[in-house]
């Protein structure tokens, strides 16, 4: 009988504390890093790019984005030696464009 309340008192605190420390909705351990993008850079394109809905040549062509489109890079991929893909938003106003707008895909460079 002793051991049975041990035991659900070890699982009781277990359920408890546990979660805290989880990252699935407990505490966050660097909350600058959700508020700021630090590492976000901003380029302007120097010429017509396609944009893609994965970072692959035969994937789905989203848009066509013209010279001078501004950019923000969230993230690079290389495919191979010769291939680099990033992934992209645009630069947007939200509350003033479409809801249903396109701002986030791949382009190869």
């Amino acid at each position: 009988m002793i051991n049975n309340v041990l035991k659900n008192f070890c699982l009781i605190t277990f359920a408890l504390i546990a979660p805290i420390t989880l990252p699935a909705g407990g505490i966050q351990k660097n909350l600058n890093h959700n508020q700021y993008r630090n590492n976000t850079k901003e380029i302007t394109l120097g010429s017509n790019a396609l944009l893609y809905s994965c970072p692959e040549i035969h994937a789905k062509e989203l848009l066509v984005l013209d010279v001078g489109t501004t950019l923000s890079v969230l993230r690079t991929w290389k495919v191979s030696k010769n291939e680099t893909w990033v992934r992209i938003e645009l630069a947007s106003n939200k509350f003033l464009d479409d809801p249903n707008k396109i701002l986030k895909g791949w382009i190869k460079m």
